[in-house]
């Protein structure tokens, strides 16, 4: 089954083993410097560090950005902790310039709102997450997550909280977030224990943790119990309180959910079912609807696995990570949101493209191939939304994530 599947081998969930198969045979390792020293947490509590210069926004289109990559640390042929690159937001073109190692197995990244820190799972047994200053690429600590397997995070956009997902305990975290970064011990851990699981599935399996576009409510998204939390997130205490519970068709399992701009709807991808929905979402009670499965576009009699989506900032157009396909679907949105029309696939020009995302200007679209260890990258037409693969791939070491800012 797909990697989202239940089981384990070699230590590892079988998530990680399913996308990690022929994924040490390509890859090129990004040399790596010293490690950066350990943060003492009572040095952490200090003023903010300044805005690093990296992150600041180019002056003319064609200067260098900062790309992060993340990776497995503990498979053959993987990274030594996250990879560091910078890509030309003309071109789209990668350039490799080192690794943040001492960061174990940093499958998902996320940035602060203020973009002076980093934030990575530890997807191993014992799950953590870890805070990385960009100024200096200093480690700011790591805090245990309460579960297992942490596949995914996100920041709240107060930039208050961390919130992230254990897909092996089928777990929910919350983290707060201080004023240089760093991370304290979590305020918030729930078990997603009902409904019981779908077919083929031993337990829940959290697989995404976001917050809604109106900010009031926070969304968990569990591929085991084909189920999608919305919970409420008291902003003082940091504290959940579920409100609504949505299902999907049993069996479905569900991956990611993905916001349309207006707030009043989303998309979601079925990694089970190889299938996509349209769902409506009301902001004032946090409920979501989850409406009938729509093609992922994959070739029929392919063994696909939908990864994620994305919407384009002005909401015209919707993407799909197809794994298995190894392609990216392109829909329209119709309707202010409430409707999705399959329009094409392109291929990724990789292997099981497991993470998908946008540089901030929206014009290039990164995708992030486990098994070829490799992110392509492609030009998004402002006009008709098409893609077009912008140069060869980029090796990088069983690349699970690529994170551009």
């Amino acid at each position: 089954m797909g990697s989202g599947t239940e089981g384990t081998r070699g230590g590892w969930s079988r998530r990680r083993f399913v996308g990690a198969l022929a994924g040490a045979a390509a890859v090129v390792a990004v040399p790596a410097p010293a490690a950066p020293p350990s943060a003492a947490p009572s040095a952490e509590r200090s003023a903010p560090a300044a805005r690093p210069a990296a992150t600041t926004p180019a002056k003319t289109p064609s200067a260098p950005r900062p790309l992060y990559l993340g990776t497995y640390t503990s498979v053959d042929g993987g990274g030594t902790g996250i990879g560091l690159a910078t890509y030309d937001p003309a071109t789209g073109r990668i350039t490799g310039t080192g690794t943040i190692t001492g960061v174990a197995d940093p499958s998902y990244l996320a940035v602060h709102p203020d973009v002076r820190t980093l934030y990575a799972v530890n997807e191993r047994a014992d799950g953590s997450v870890t805070a990385v200053r960009l100024a200096d690429r200093r480690i700011l600590g790591s805090r245990s997550t309460g579960g297992a397997g942490p596949c995914h995070l996100s920041v709240h956009p107060t930039g208050r909280w961390l919130l992230s997902a254990d897909y092996s305990s089928g777990t929910v975290a919350v983290h707060p977030i201080d004023a240089t970064g760093a991370l304290g011990e979590r305020t918030a851990l729930v078990t997603h224990s009902s409904p019981a699981p779908g077919p083929g599935q031993q337990g829940p399996h959290a697989h995404q943790f976001i917050t809604s576009p109106d900010g009031g409510h926070v969304l968990a998204v569990d591929l085991g119990t084909d189920t999608v939390y919305s919970y409420r997130l008291d902003p003082a205490r940091g504290t959940l309180t579920e409100v609504a519970q949505a299902h999907t068709k049993p069996g479905a399992g569900p991956r990611h959910l993905t916001f349309h701009p207006g707030g009043r709807h989303a998309y979601l991808a079925d990694e089970v079912g190889d299938t996509v929905a349209v769902c409506a979402y009301d902001p004032a009670t946090g409920r979501l609807t989850i409406g009938a499965p729509q093609s992922s576009g994959s070739t029929a009699g392919t063994t696909n696995y939908p990864a994620q989506f994305l919407v384009t900032a002005d909401g015209s157009y919707a993407y799909l990570a197809n794994r298995g396909d190894n392609t990216l679907a392109r829909y329209a949105i119709e309707a202010d949101g409430a409707r999705l029309r399959l329009l094409d696939t392109v291929p990724v020009h990789g292997d099981f493209p497991r993470q998908i995302a946008f540089s901030p200007d929206g014009r290039l679209l990164f995708a992030a191939n486990q098994r070829s260890g490799t992110v392509s990258v492609f030009t998004v037409a402002p006009d008709s939304g098409e893609l077009r693969l912008a140069g060869e791939p980029f090796a990088s070491p069983v690349a699970v994530c690529a994170l551009p800012l």
